[in-house]
């Protein structure tokens, strides 16, 4: 087991390059499941939900050659239609492998998703979209069994928008017969990657980024290669670590236009982010404002971004109000951030932080993969020396976290127990 330990009140400069965005590459690589060749992904980044990816494609029959933040995925001789509970208890975006199993092989057996214990992610809207595409899904002991003798185009409507949902209806969708309509679809940038991957690889899509996405079967594609967007979260994540540090730093290979709706509400906060090409500059203020912000999907604030947020409003001017408005039990770092001296209360959805003058280094544990983010964030605020245990979270999803921190400046080491 690893832990961080961190001393915080160091001002950080310099620059660092952002990483390729996990959740942009995960579907990405289940899409090589559609086709069978040598297909090539380049700008991944070197995180736990990648190498368990990996293995599950390796168990459905892919050869995987591993190069520098790039991976050669060869499916030619992918053959098997089970994702076994084993790898898929420990990452949601498994079930990604469900549409694209669907197309290629006509049957899968995909266990039910595990990932971040941040509330119910149900993935009825993938089944019922699956099934109006003509599949026959059943559920058993903890899986979903699909089968098909062919998938054809529907109309579908989410009630709610979906990414993954979005996302794997799009990959079954692009060699089923007919038309695909998906209604009150995600408009994430993830999904419009996705999208402009499988055009690339012959599909036939349009409509991506936006609430109606319709995709027309074909019957030919050709293998993948594409390079993955920058991490948008993990560039907000390092927007909040130097505002909240009063730094100066230059975040370089992002793509702005992702963050607006994050940029905003951190311009609110005090921090002056200047837009440079494809980098960012952040310059931390001598003291924060307090904001308020409520999660929506894209474009609006992002839940991936609430827990960063709240910590940078632990040591802000005022009072704010934050309403978790996506994930019912997304709260959980709250406690953690307490027992630094954060003074939070929460009702229901809506946490209210009345900022304080500092916070104090204390043992902390990390319970989820943007909760352990946040505690980074209060960490390199704080006074003294602050525990992060449980650190395999921050592995899932940010790559070389630490060493980006110490390139910066940060007191920050990782250290085996």
């Amino acid at each position: 087991m690893e832990i961080l330990i961190i001393k915080g009140g160091k001002k950080l400069e310099g620059e660092i390059t952002i990483s390729g965005a996990k959740n942009a590459a995960l579907p990405l690589m289940a899409a090589t499941i559609l086709w069978s060749g040598k297909h090539k992904l380049s700008n991944i980044p070197d995180v736990r939900d990648i190498r368990t990816m990996i293995r599950l494609l390796t168990t459905l029959g892919a050869a995987v050659t591993e190069g520098k933040n790039s991976y050669h995925i060869d499916t030619t001789n992918l053959c098997k239609e089970e994702a076994p509970y084993n790898l898929v208890k420990t990452m949601r975006a498994s079930v990604l492998t469900l549409g694209p199993l669907l197309s290629r092989l006509g049957k899968a057996k995909v266990s039910l998703p595990g990932g971040c214990a941040i509330g119910a992610r149900p993935i009825d809207l993938h089944i019922q979209g699956l099934e109006k595409m003509g599949a026959a899904i059943t559920l058993s002991q903890g899986y979903v069994i699909a089968e098909t003798d062919g998938l054809r185009g529907a109309d579908i409507s989410f009630d709610i928008p979906t990414v993954t949902g979005t996302e794997n209806i799009m990959m079954a969708a692009v060699t089923a017969r007919g038309k695909t309509r998906i209604e009150n679809a995600a408009r994430e940038p993830e999904v419009k990657d996705l999208a402009e991957a499988l055009i690339s690889m012959g599909a036939n899509i349009s409509g991506a980024g936006e609430s109606m996405i319709e995709i027309e079967g074909t019957d030919e594609l050709t293998p993948l290669s594409y390079s993955i967007i920058p991490d948008r979260i993990e560039t907000g994540t390092f927007c909040a670590i130097a505002g909240v540090t009063n730094s100066n730093v230059l975040l370089k290979g992002c793509k702005p236009e992702h963050l607006e709706s994050v940029i905003e509400k951190l311009r609110e906060a005090g921090i002056d982010i200047t837009v440079e090409s494809s980098s960012l500059r952040v310059k931390g203020p001598s003291k924060l404002h307090s904001t308020n912000i409520k999660t929506m999907p894209y474009p609006w604030f992002p839940t991936d971004m609430q827990a960063q947020f709240m910590a940078l409003m632990c040591v802000a001017d005022g009072t704010s109000v934050i309403r978790e408005k996506i994930f019912e039990n997304r709260y959980m770092h709250v406690a953690e951030l307490r027992r630094m001296g954060a003074n939070i209360e929460t009702e229901g959805n809506t946490a209210t932080v009345r900022g304080v003058n500092t916070l104090n280094a204390a043992p902390v544990m990390a319970t989820d993969l943007r909760a352990s983010a946040s505690l980074i964030v209060a960490a390199m605020a704080a006074e003294g020396e602050t525990i992060i245990d449980r650190i395999y979270h921050l592995d899932r999803g940010y790559e070389k976290i630490d060493e980006k921190l110490v390139s910066l400046g940060g007191d920050v080491k990782r250290v085996s127990i």
